[in-house]
């Protein structure tokens, strides 16, 4: 009896439980059916897509590469183009002659291809040597022998340009005589120019010069006199340029102007026979002006 009467302590529900429960919800019969049915036709649409079709999966698309642009940033030289746009005049000759050297028919299609030098700008060239001799030449009172040393270097590098420059000038490399005279005019002006030593010994660079251009005058003035019989040469004025300059020299043109004489002796016995006040109507010069030479010669009274 105690046991039945003992006091139980009352049970209250927990505030999170819901004293409310619905009640469950009964499934229809046929959902485990329709669920079958849907996921049955799922499967029977996967297995008749384009993509499992065996016809359209032998044609593969073939999809063109996309280029795949780097964006690293790296180190890397210049190209061709851009590198010569930063060489100056005297770095590009220095690589060109060097490509030359190592391969000689490079060398000789350069010589081929490029463009004949002009008078002006060999003379350019030779008077960048000229600048750089006096600039060579020491201020103020000095010695010889100290001035001598000082400008040698410069002095032998412009004797040899000009000994490089005048044969291109000559026949028969050159064959207009007009060029060929207005580039010994020039660098004939130039060996005028160069320093005259004191002492004998240091003369001959000078002395040599002017052995050279002599000879080079008198070379074309015999291709001239073969060409004209001379006339070109008095009627452009050379002799007198020649003249010139071989007084200038002091007489060291001497060569030269024994050409002269022998291409244009007739036009000198023409000048001594005028020295009277008249010249010579039948003289070569003067039939060659005028148009009559050549012209028969009348004989007898008619």
């Amino acid at each position: 009896m105690n046991v039945l009467l003992s006091p139980q302590p009352p049970v209250f529900p927990h505030h999170h439980e819901n004293p409310r429960l619905s009640p469950q919800r009964s499934l229809s019969p046929f959902h485990n059916m329709t669920s079958r049915k849907r996921k049955a036709d799922e499967d029977g649409d996967e297995t008749m897509s384009p993509r499992s079709s065996p016809t359209i999966s032998a044609r593969a698309l073939a999809r063109p590469a996309k280029k795949v642009r780097s964006n690293e940033v790296i180190g890397r030289p210049l190209a061709l183009p851009r590198l010569l746009e930063t060489l100056d005049t005297s770095q590009l000759r220095t690589v060109l002659e060097r490509i030359c050297e190592s391969h000689p028919a490079i060398g000789h299609e350069v010589v081929t291809q490029a463009p004949r030098p002009s008078v002006s700008s060999a003379l350019e060239v030779l008077e960048g040597y000229e600048e750089k001799l006096k600039s060579a030449i020491p201020y103020g009172e000095t010695s010889p022998e100290y001035t001598y040393y000082r400008i040698k270097e410069p002095l032998v590098a412009l004797i040899d340009a000009l000994s490089d420059f005048t044969p291109q000038f000559l026949p028969p490399n050159e064959t207009q005589p007009t060029k060929s005279f207005e580039f010994l005019d020039k660098a004939t002006d130039i060996i005028h120019r160069l320093p005259n030593w004191e002492p004998q010994a240091y003369r001959h660079h000078k002395e040599s010069a002017y052995e050279e251009i002599s000879k080079a005058w008198a070379l074309v003035i015999n291709e001239v006199g073969k060409r004209a019989s001379g006339l070109n040469l008095h009627t452009q004025g050379w002799d007198q340029v020649l003249s010139r300059h071989n007084e200038q020299s002091g007489g060291r043109l001497s060569s030269a102007i024994n050409t002269m004489s022998t291409s244009v002796s007739w036009m000198g016995s023409n000048t001594n026979s005028g020295s009277g006040g008249s010249s010579d109507s039948n003289s070569i010069l003067n039939q060659l002006m005028s148009g009559t030479y050549g012209a028969p010669v009348r004989v007898g009274p008619w």
